[in-house]
């Protein structure tokens, strides 16, 4: 059963990952007559299905019972308000990266992006040991080399890329580069802050999604109202959505959910796996279906070392001595 668990929550994130990098990445480029729907609204939406997907995952948790799961509610948020608030640091940092992450796929293609923001392994990697003390194995050190040279390879500048120069003036590869770069610290410490918070009390992940979720909409809310207040006003705040924009949203909304499933059921080298075959299939499906990217030979080196490097990071050792645990 356990073994099974693993391998649909494996291919459960292999299509979660892949669909919403390349479905977000379709409906920023998508022409349509009429406005364009505002990133920063998808993101709050998201934020607020991500809190009723939790509550319904903590109402399951307490027997379907309406007055357990307003127990619970009580209990673990309104009666903790410092606990609550220790949220609030990575809540407002993962509303930047959900943003970030628009931005970054409205200027790259789905490939590119995928195996850029893989360099997410080296800003953990270092907020982890700088913040939880964590030690790093030789394989570990080595693999981070490898990932910044594959990561390097596939942002070299290509002929083509020059070539199609001027259909990149609208849609900048530098300032899809700076996006991604950006949300790979906010989602290395986020992750890391988030990880701390997590070992330091008993609440479960559900309550401290929900906890994320509820700063999230507000940090969210703002930044609406601050860069889109006057197109909200104008247009509504649902503009431009139709049924690909909700497919986006609802994607984002359990990307959370479906890591933390990851996180319970399966280990870090299928989770390596499950991120190799995502490169993979953004790269085959950019190619053959958006029609935004053309591979080069640097670009599959790079891409396979950063394969290589987050294989090996997860790569754990045992004991020559040491039966093997199921």
């Amino acid at each position: 059963m356990s073994a099974n668990l693993k391998y649909l929550s494996l291919g459960i994130l292999v299509f979660q990952t892949t669909s919403l990098v390349l479905t977000m990445r379709y409906s920023r480029t998508l022409k349509e007559e009429g406005p364009r729907y505002l990133s920063s609204t998808a993101v709050v939406v998201a934020e607020l299905l991500k809190i009723m997907a939790c509550i319904l995952l903590v109402y399951k948790d307490s027997k379907c019972s309406l007055r357990t799961l307003n127990r619970i509610l009580h209990d673990e948020i309104l009666n903790k308000p410092m606990e609550t608030l220790k949220l609030a640091i990575p809540s407002g940092i993962y509303t930047l990266q959900n943003n970030l992450l628009y931005v970054a796929l409205s200027n790259l293609d789905a490939a590119t992006y995928q195996v850029t923001y893989q360099l997410k392994i080296l800003t953990t990697a270092l907020f982890s040991v700088s913040m939880l003390g964590k030690k790093l194995g030789v394989y570990q050190w080595l693999s981070l080399i490898i990932l910044m040279t594959g990561v390097a390879f596939v942002q070299w500048p290509s002929d083509s890329q020059e070539l199609d120069s001027k259909e990149l003036s609208a849609g900048s590869q530098f300032v899809g580069l700076m996006a991604v770069l950006t949300a790979c610290f906010s989602s290395g410490f986020a992750g890391v802050y988030f990880e701390k918070i997590l070992k330091e009390t008993k609440q479960s992940v559900w309550i401290r999604n929900i906890q994320l979720g509820f700063f999230g909409s507000i940090f969210g809310l703002m930044g609406v109202y601050i860069y889109d207040g006057e197109l909200v006003s104008k247009n509504g705040f649902f503009q431009g959505y139709n049924q690909l924009t909700w497919i986006v949203v609802i994607l984002q909304a359990l990307g959370g959910l479906v890591i933390a499933a990851v996180i319970k059921y399966a280990d870090n080298i299928l989770k390596g796996f499950a991120t190799s075959l995502s490169i993979i299939l953004s790269t085959l499906i950019s190619y053959f279906w958006l029609q935004d990217f053309v591979p080069t030979s640097v670009f599959f080196l790079g891409a396979i070392l950063v394969i290589t490097a987050t294989f090996l990071y997860g790569y754990d050792p045992k004991p020559t001595g040491n039966p093997t645990k199921a």
